[in-house]
């Protein structure tokens, strides 16, 4: 009996502790969900129950170098609907057809898809979202989204191309730039029933993103729609396939305006071909013809193989290589280097090649930055060609010697001939200045970047002179001159190679030139190409024209006077301005217009700008940076018959 009584005791006990074990083992449990794990599973329970739905975010804005705006993010809204909640599909369908332009059918599809969010249309013009809610249809909400406006239209749009719907950048500074512009999406969060599928419902919940950096171009509105507008007019007027334009500041590599033709609407990119959305500065290649004369003269003058007043037989003309004949358009016997470059002598420079040889000719030709991207912010960018020196015949280095049997890109030749402007030195060229958060704090600024010297300051100033008398009478681009400045530049007139037949083409051209003005302090340095111009495709006829033009506009428009030009420098009132033929007998103390020059040192261009807006004073500027020299000097009398200037420098790495 009493075994029984012990047995039952043990029982008792040990289903006892039984019990506290699994009642310690399911508290313990309990504690590690609803504590431990809480986090986690309530994560876990918003997903199922939650839908989560992608925004398009807020993109960054686009402004030019004076912070006009070359791209926006504005609020759009963009439909959706739950098609469980409309019961007339096709009735609703139809009313919304119309203002949605959108055709019935595919309305009908979305509409009674077994969902419960679909999209009907996104980012909607403010006119058709207020036709919609007017029509009060149910199951059908708006959300604000970001959609991606170009207020300028078609300027500048090459440069900074264009988004997608997500918007995701596809060309150009929006595709080059798309991570710093793209920003973080907005969420929609609906409700999901029972079976998992999405409700539209009236209490939505949008998550805000945040917006993209901003980015500050070197680009000039201004000076990019002169650019554009001129080509334009020259491509419509010769009935050309294209063109382009670079213009460059050569002290700092900064692209002013850079334009192609055709163009095209970034607002509308579908409605053009992918070749008018195709940006030809930077992805076409072409033989650059006689405007690569200046390069090899540069070689010649930089080893001192040919003395300036050496004169070069060239033969009347006619001059035979490799089995081949090279011809200039007229025949000419002796003439030195500025005449040969003066006249555009191919059969010069052919001798010239032949002295400087292939080793340090192409060495040269590749310090100058060809063969090789120039590394400028745009996607696409191509490098042009040219074989290695080991695979030139004596025809191909005489044809290389005036611009035939390599290809370039416009932006190439203009950065390069920005180091015959700027002093020898070869610059990369860059179109972002500045990047700023939404707030306008500055998170990161770009600055002029030296690749390396190419030739000396004595050698680049040589060839600037020589390249004056191109533009003088006589020379090939006459029509490049413009009154008060001297210009320095070259033409070019360059077969075009037929991909039928792989010779060159009978009739096909590109008519070129590439200059720099002012010539004795150059602020601008500009690209002209033509493609395959009808009639007279002369560089010096079609493309000289058109840089004076563009260098005229450009130079009024950036306040750098002519050469002796001083009526603008004046105090807009008559009787303050002594008389041109009386100025010269006035005492000193006379001969003024009472204006002091104000202090501009360590002011930045557009600081300038400013001082000089509210003076009344239009003095000539030149460079890029900081002022870092300037004539008066502070607080001296602005004389007349004296020129007022102030000269800007490369700032300071920060």
């Amino acid at each position: 009996m009493a075994n029984m009584e012990r047995g039952i005791q043990i029982r008792i006990r040990l289903f006892g502790a039984l019990f506290i074990a699994v009642f310690l083992l399911v508290g313990g449990r309990a504690y590690y969900l609803q504590v431990v794990q809480a986090p986690k599973l309530q994560e876990r329970a918003d997903q199922q129950r939650q839908r989560v739905i992608q925004l398009a975010p807020q993109r960054g804005s686009i402004l030019d170098r004076n912070g006009d705006p070359l791209a926006l993010s504005l609020d759009a809204e963009s439909l959706f609907a739950d098609p469980l909640l409309i019961k007339k599909p096709k009735e609703v369908a139809a009313k919304l057809a119309r203002p949605l332009e959108m055709a019935k059918a595919e309305l009908i599809k979305l509409l009674t898809k077994k969902k419960r969010f679909v999209w009907i249309k996104r980012k909607l013009d403010p006119e058709v979202g207020s036709r919609v809610r007017k029509l009060k249809l149910p199951g059908l909400q708006f959300v604000t989204e970001h959609k991606r406006f170009y207020p300028q239209a078609s300027i500048g749009a090459h440069v900074i191309g264009f988004t997608g719907l997500d918007p995701k950048g596809l060309e150009g500074v929006e595709l080059e730039y798309d991570q710093m512009l793209q920003g973080e999406p907005g969420r929609l969060f609906s409700q999901r029933d029972a079976r998992g599928r999405g409700m539209a419902t009236a209490d939505q919940l949008v998550q805000g993103g945040d917006p993209g950096y901003n980015l500050q171009l070197t680009l000039d509105r201004s000076l990019q729609y002169i650019a554009e507008k001129e080509l334009a007019k020259v491509v419509k007027e010769r009935k050309a396939i294209g063109g382009t334009v670079v213009m460059m500041e050569p002290a700092s590599g900064k692209i002013l305006a850079m334009a192609s033709q055709p163009d095209y609407n970034p607002n509308s990119p579908g409605n053009f071909r992918a070749g008018a959305r195709r940006n030809r500065a930077v992805c076409d290649m072409y033989e650059p013809g006689s405007t690569f004369k200046p390069f090899l003269l540069a070689g010649i003058l930089e080893e001192g193989l040919v003395r300036l007043n050496q004169k070069t037989d060239c033969e009347n003309g006619r001059y035979e290589v490799g089995g081949k004949t090279i011809r200039d358009h007229k025949g000419y016997r002796k003439l030195t280097l500025e005449e040969m470059l003066k006249y555009s002598s191919n059969i010069g420079f052919a001798k010239l090649g032949k002295v400087l040889e292939r080793e340090r000719f192409y060495s040269y030709i590749t310090d100058f930055g060809f063969n090789a991207v120039t590394g400028l912010d745009l996607p696409g960018e191509a490098r042009g060609m040219l074989r290695p020196p080991s695979r030139w015949f004596e025809i191909d280095l005489a044809a290389i010697s005036f611009g035939q049997g390599l290809s370039v890109t416009p932006i190439q030749i203009a950065t390069a001939m920005s180091v015959i402007a700027n002093g020898g030195l070869l610059m990369e060229p860059y179109l972002v200045e500045r990047i700023t958060d939404a707030e306008g704090h500055t998170v990161q600024h770009l600055l002029p970047q030296v690749r390396h010297r190419v030739i000396s300051e004595r050698t680049a100033e040589t060839v600037r002179d020589m390249m004056v008398s191109v533009t003088e009478p006589g020379g090939t681009g006459t029509r490049a001159a413009l009154t008060g400045y001297r210009v320095a530049g070259k033409t070019g007139t360059a077969q075009k190679v037929d991909t039928v037949t792989g010779g060159y083409s009978p009739d096909k051209r590109v008519s070129s030139f590439i200059g720099f003005v002012p010539a004795d302090l150059p602020a601008l340095v500009i690209s002209v190409t033509v493609d395959e111009p009808e009639g007279k495709a002369y560089g010096g006829l079609v493309a000289a024209p058109v840089f004076a033009r563009i260098a005229e506009q450009s130079l009024s428009h950036l306040n750098i006077l002519p050469k002796g030009s001083f009526a603008s420098l004046t105090v807009e009132t008559a009787v303050m301005e002594p008389l041109p033929d009386l100025a010269p007998l006035l005492p000193d103390d006379e001969s003024t217009v009472g204006l002091r020059m104000p202090d501009l040192r360590g002011m930045s261009y557009r600081q300038v700008l400013l001082t000089m807006q509210q003076k009344h004073l239009n003095l000539k500027l030149s460079g890029s940076g900081q002022v870092v020299e300037q004539s008066p000097s502070p607080g001296a009398k602005i004389r007349y018959g004296k020129e007022a200037w102030a000269r800007l420098g490369a700032r300071k790495v920060i």
